[in-house]
């Protein structure tokens, strides 16, 4: 499921949008990389391209919130952390395969591409939401 930056996922806030197009862009890269039947190695580099910057772009949210005093911050690094603890596992299914399997793009789709939409509509629209409150 590639996934389209629209105006659905825009949250306001411009450092937060830029980073959500890096990240969109990685995810549709490693869909992309799966659906062409690459190799193993090409969909692991790719998955490990995406968690490096998964990390980068949390820790500015998670930054951004604590700057803001946000109330859910702790609430909403229970969710980074079962985003990348998804990530991971994606990580070691694909290990265990000979390359990207169907189930494995399954995955993909349901723990990032899904998970990510859902995340920026609901979570970090709420941040934009406070910060631009305050």
């Amino acid at each position: 499921m590639r996934i389209v930056f629209d105006e659905a996922l825009y949250t306001g806030n411009e450092l937060i949008d830029n980073e959500h197009k890096e990240l969109i862009d990685r995810v549709n890269k490693l869909v992309e990389s799966c659906e062409n039947g690459k190799e193993k190695v090409t969909a692991v580099k790719t998955l490990d391209f995406l968690m490096d910057y998964t990390d980068f772009h949390f820790s500015d949210e998670e930054k951004l919130q604590q700057e803001a005093g946000y109330d859910k911050l702790e609430q909403h690094k229970v969710q980074h952390e079962d985003f990348k603890k998804s990530v991971d596992e994606l990580r070691q299914m694909l290990e265990e395969e000979e390359g990207p399997t169907d189930a494995f793009v399954e995955a993909v789709n349901k723990n990032i591409s899904q998970w990510l939409v859902n995340h920026i509509q609901g979570w970090d629209k709420a941040v934009a939401e406070f910060i631009r409150a305050k």
